[in-house]
């Protein structure tokens, strides 16, 4: 089992999102998804930007992936798009449909990220003849839903033939919307937003009335209250799981790596105070087991 390092969910500066790459590159990960998967108005690092990055992580030994907007709304979306998916030196994530078609009709190799909403067997061959190196699954399926799928593979002929990831540790991104939920929050229109995500490092907190961490608001993402740690949890994922995803929302990530590896080893338990892992166990996704 093997560990990857998502690309970052939140709008950071520039220099915050160039040190974290930093220590990225000097860190134990392997796999490493780099760019801007939620609003196109996030432009501290551009394409070009982030290529260089994925060149910089690639002389260490990463195996680097670029990941695609989830939600396009306009035309110049559409062409950033293309250049993205037809980058010629990164392999993409694909969390759209058009990426998946951009990427087919160039006969480029792809990952397949959680916001394509992927439940079965079936579509994973449609997505596998399409040319999926690797399945990120909905961050809300629990590992039954997992096993059923990976018999459904393995009657399908196509077990082993693509890797299988998973969210294991972070803010789970839970929906998208056209609405821009941060800028409604400081009352401002969405064409005049101020990019002002920026000044919310980790997202805004919403609280139920009687005061549970219920969501986090990103810009146009809905995201989980709480942080879910899968770190208990790896030794079912045996046979299942290929890669477990840590998704950052701060340098925190770096020390839940680091007791992940270890974790691996000497099957050590940590309390989940704080923490939530309900949907890996078919609960409510807000609770921890």
């Amino acid at each position: 089992m093997k560990f990857s390092m998502g690309n970052i969910q939140f709008y950071w500066d520039k220099e915050s999102t160039t040190n974290f790459y930093q220590k990225v590159a000097d860190s134990s990960v392997e796999h490493v998804y780099l760019g801007e998967s939620v609003c196109s108005k996030r432009r501290e690092l551009r394409l070009d930007d982030w290529l260089e990055v994925g060149r910089e992580l690639s002389k260490k030994g990463k195996s680097v992936v670029l990941s695609s907007l989830a939600l396009l709304e306009a035309k110049s979306e559409l062409a950033t798009l293309k250049k993205v998916c037809l980058n010629g030196e990164l392999k993409v994530e694909a969390n759209d449909f058009g990426a998946v078609e951009i990427l087919t009709e160039a006969k480029v190799p792809f990952v397949a990220g959680a916001a394509l909403n992927i439940y079965n067997q079936h579509d994973l061959k449609v997505l596998l003849d399409r040319g999926m190196q690797r399945w990120v699954a909905p961050v809300e399926l629990s590992r039954d839903w997992l096993l059923n799928i990976s018999k459904g593979c393995e009657e399908l002929g196509i077990k082993g033939k693509f890797e299988t990831e998973v969210y294991g540790y972070g803010y789970l991104p839970l929906a998208y919307s056209a609405r821009c939920f941060t800028a409604r929050s400081e009352d401002r229109p969405k064409d005049q937003c101020a990019l002002c995500c920026i000044k919310y490092p980790e997202g805004r907190k919403i609280d139920s009335q009687e005061g549970l961490e219920l969501f986090r608001m990103n810009g146009i993402q809905t995201m989980s209250g709480t942080v879910q740690n899968l770190i208990n949890d790896l030794p079912s994922m045996a046979g299942l799981v290929d890669i477990v995803r840590m998704s950052p929302h701060s340098l925190e990530v770096f020390d839940w790596l680091d007791k992940f590896e270890n974790a691996l080893v000497d099957h050590s338990r940590i309390p989940l105070e704080g923490f939530c892992n309900g949907y890996w166990h078919k609960i409510e996704g807000m609770k921890a087991v």
